[in-house]
């Protein structure tokens, strides 16, 4: 069946429009004729003439076609057929990066359906149709170059779904690591019995982050990812020691990094960053120093090097500072810092409920989890999406993008009049979670594993079996539209600057 992927541009066929007006408006002068005497000839009105007339129509049809064919070309042509599948059993599938280990895990199951005569199909996107038998002859040749990019196997369970009759038995075999499902489980009508592992490499260890403490050494974040879950520790390691029993630390171009020791796995840099924090402070210098302290408290837990200066004045900010802490009812002028937090004018109003940093699961939180409120600042607009609420579901806390920097609006204040944030141990613990970005696990390192109910997908029941198979193959057109687009427009650049010999008298 041929049809095209992409018909919108079609409308780009109204362009044959202009060769026919550049053919059509064709302005031809008159001929002269010779006369003995023109005495007898009575004078006329000056008349213009403009004839409308198609000349060349060769040429014509040919820009006409050109056209024609670069917007067909733009379309998509493909050539759709449809397999039956009743030549076929079933469907045997396997993720083309996994077909070792994997046939190796469930060979007797695996043979046992292809001599049954169901067909063995690789599980990436396509499914395409192979020989495990000429697979495995040729090793070499076969499964090392099949270097195949992991894909999403919810993604390819639906994909699987338009292209297999719901008749069709499917025969799935894969890892069941959880690196290998993404989004939301799929809804299918596919008659589908999957069968999962744990791969050969289920565990791994290595070095997830790595930063200079204020005292010179290096803080080092160990991470180890196992079927059941993954797991983190901290050691500091002294810089000056190059290498040892567990780590190898070296310096390359300039920057410091650090990896196990015996392991294959790249090293990871060492972040000399130093965290600049600037509180910029007018008359809440008590809030300020209730800040600073808790600051404090966040470098000497995380081990990380933060700078902390209090200002009182707008001039004193040092431009593109990582934090800024505007705590002043004015506004904030052209401050130029990667986030800013800023206290929020408004209606100072009296209440008695509790503020979290959990968003919209505050109300599941411990009595430990919860700071009391004792004022709030009441916004005519709140913006922001909220970060810290009170017991009401009210932000106390918004936060902003607002192009390159990011923007926290406080609708409360650093202050016992206020709160007993300033008093409690949440106050340090806030800040640490606000303020330091934690690095993201590498998908590659993480070995967890779902249980069956987890990643089958939810089987349609309420779907009638097709009789008909709609498995289709699809063929691509667009290498003939383009030779013939190339064709037509060597024909029609030869025909336009083709000029006839004058014939001989």
């Amino acid at each position: 069946m041929f049809q095209f992927l992409n018909p919108v541009w079609f409308i780009g066929g109204a362009a044959v429009i202009i060769p026919v007006l550049i053919h059509l408006w064709n302005i031809r002068t008159g001929k002269v004729l010779k006369v003995g005497s023109i005495t007898l000839i009575e004078a006329a009105s000056r008349k213009s003439s403009r004839s409308f007339k198609l000349l060349d129509i060769l040429l014509f049809i040919l820009r006409c076609l050109l056209l024609v064919l670069l917007a067909s070309l733009l379309a998509s042509p493909v050539w759709q057929k449809r397999v039956q599948a009743a030549k076929a059993k079933g469907w045997v599938l396997i993720p083309r990066e996994r077909l070792s280990e994997t046939y190796q895990k469930f060979k007797p199951q695996i043979d046992s359906l292809t001599q049954a005569g169901y067909e063995f199909h690789y599980f990436n996107y396509g499914f395409g149709k192979s020989d495990l038998k000429q697979i495995f002859l040729h090793p070499k040749d076969s499964i090392k170059a099949q270097n195949s990019t992991i894909g999403n196997y919810w993604n390819l369970v639906k994909e699987l779904d338009l292209k297999a009759d719901t008749s069709l038995h499917i025969c799935l075999f894969t890892p069941n690591q959880i690196k290998h499902f993404k989004g939301k489980k799929p809804n299918v009508a596919l008659n589908l019995k999957w069968q999962t592992y744990i791969p050969a490499d289920s565990v791994i260890t290595w070095i997830h982050d790595a930063w200079f403490t204020p005292n010179g050494n290096i803080r080092v974040v160990q991470g180890k990812s196992t079927p059941s879950g993954n797991t983190f520790s901290f050691e500091n390691v002294k810089a000056n020691n190059g290498s040892n029993e567990f780590y190898i630390i070296q310096t390359t171009g300039g920057n410091a990094s650090v990896k196990l020791n015996n392991s294959k796995l790249p090293a990871t840099y060492i972040n000399t960053k130093t965290l600049q924090v600037i509180i910029y402070t007018n008359n809440n210098k008590l809030d300020a120093n209730y800040l600073k302290a808790a600051l404090q408290a966040v470098s000497q837990f995380s081990q990380r090097n933060i700078s902390i200066k209090i200002v009182s004045s707008e001039g004193a900010i040092p431009k593109n500072a990582d934090w800024l802490f505007w705590l002043s009812d004015k506004p904030v002028g052209n401050v130029l810092a990667q986030n800013i937090f800023t206290y929020q004018s408004g209606k100072v109003t009296n209440i008695n409920t509790w503020t979290s940093n959990a968003g919209a699961f505050a109300t599941s939180l411990a009595e430990d989890d919860k700071t009391q409120l004792f004022r709030t600042i009441t916004a005519a607009n709140v913006k922001g999406i909220p970060v810290w609420q009170d017991g009401f579901g009210n932000p106390v806390l918004t936060t902003e993008q607002q192009g390159s920097k990011k923007l926290y609006r406080f609708y409360n204040r650093f202050n016992p009049a206020y709160n007993n944030l300033v008093w409690s141990s949440n106050f340090p613990a806030w800040m640490l979670q606000l303020m330091i970005d934690e690095k993201p696990l590498n998908p590659a390192y993480d070995k967890r594993t779902l249980s069956a109910s987890q990643y089958r997908p939810h089987i349609s029941t309420n779907q009638t079996a097709s009789t008909t198979a709609k498995i289709t193959e699809t063929k691509s057109l667009s290498r003939y539209f383009w030779l013939a687009l190339i064709i037509v427009f060597a024909a029609e650049r030869w025909l336009a600057h083709y000029k006839p010999h004058p014939s001989v008298a």
